[in-house]
């Protein structure tokens, strides 16, 4: 988003008077938004239904509001509980000369973008890029998994789903309440009734919906980004002010973090999937310098070599974890086993 786009953004979070003048435009996209739902709900517009279960994590907000380390989070979950996940993306900001595309090891960010690199890091599982959704669904299948995420799915419809998960910033909520271009809302606030769950990112500044879970992101390590070397939180590995660098939705947050462990920081705001060049990085002295786990992965080979990356963890709580374990029955019961769901489709 481009530094106009930060300022517009930061207006409807806030509900600046100015806004209401784009009511009328809002009014046309709601009306865009409802058409498009009723096509897929009557079946004008095909929905494929996977033959294993199907879960999206996403927002009804623009900017960032930690959907990502969710999926990291319910990835290393469901391994842990015998099933084999798959990562399915849409690959903002990378540009890949085919589709699907499976990340490897070799995988440039430049072909698959920042957040699927960085699931891809993070969890060691499978993770498809294609925007076309099913398409990279089947992909999946024959990597051999048997539950699929999608990372930020919530509005790409033409792929069912089995649960959609609704992530929400608990600082910034919803927002002014508005859908674009009036306000932050992708979607009317009423499609929160339709989910399965809404998770809310940290401590809540506004009222949450009835059932709403609840999240924080902890920190979990730092890792020199050159090495990959993993330190303790405590004590810190460099001394003195550090410049801090934040390219993703919502960079106070990231800054508000560091200064709770401790760190001094110059903070660097970007625009979210910003593309780092070196002169981004140079900042004419020798302090440190500090990222995100998603600046990480386009920073390598750029970065000074006094470079750290602040790993960070969801950490949903016991009733999510609960209602998740119930959910996850249910759906185990549902479905064949791996081998005939690859066969069937």
């Amino acid at each position: 988003m481009t530094g106009l786009g930060e300022r517009w953004l930061t207006a409807a979070y806030r509900g600046d008077a100015w806004l209401f003048a784009l009511r009328p435009l809002e009014a046309l996209y709601r009306l865009a938004v409802r058409r498009r739902a009723a096509a897929y709900a009557s079946g004008r517009k095909p929905v494929w239904q996977a033959p294993v279960p199907v879960i999206v994590v996403g927002n009804v907000t623009l900017g960032g509001t930690g959907k990502s380390p969710l999926v990291a989070w319910l990835a290393r979950h469901l391994s842990e509980r015998g099933w084999s996940p798959g990562i399915l993306s849409r690959g903002y900001g990378g540009r890949s000369e085919h589709y699907p595309l499976l990340l490897d090891a070799s995988t440039p960010v430049t072909a698959c973008g920042d957040e699927p690199r960085m699931l891809a890091d993070q969890t060691g599982l499978p993770v498809v890029v294609d925007p076309d959704r099913p398409r990279g669904a089947r992909r999946l299948l024959e990597a051999g998994c048997d539950i699929l995420l999608g990372d930020d799915g919530l509005q790409h419809l033409a792929l069912g789903r089995d649960l959609e998960l609704v992530v929400v910033d608990g600082r910034r909520g919803l927002g002014n309440g508005r859908c674009l271009p009036a306000g932050p809302l992708r979607e009317p606030r009423s499609r929160l009734d339709g989910v399965d769950a809404v998770v809310v990112n940290g401590t809540p500044a506004f009222t949450p919906p009835p059932g709403a879970y609840g999240m924080a992101l902890e920190p979990a390590a730092w890792r020199r980004l050159g090495d990959g070397e993993r330190h303790s939180l405590s004590p810190l590995p460099f001394e003195g002010a550090v410049h801090a660098i934040a390219g993703i939705g919502h960079p106070p947050r990231f800054f508000a973090t560091l200064a709770d462990q401790g760190v001094e920081a110059i903070p660097h705001a970007f625009a979210d999937h910003h593309r780092y060049t070196a002169d981004d990085l140079a900042f004419g002295d020798d302090r440190p310098l500090v990222m995100t786990a998603k600046d990480a992965v386009k920073c390598r080979g750029l970065a000074p070599d006094e470079s750290w990356v602040l790993e960070v963890e969801a950490q949903p709580d016991a009733a999510f974890r609960a209602w998740l374990a119930q959910r996850l029955d249910t759906l185990s019961s549902s479905y064949p086993t791996p081998g005939e769901a690859r066969a069937a489709n």
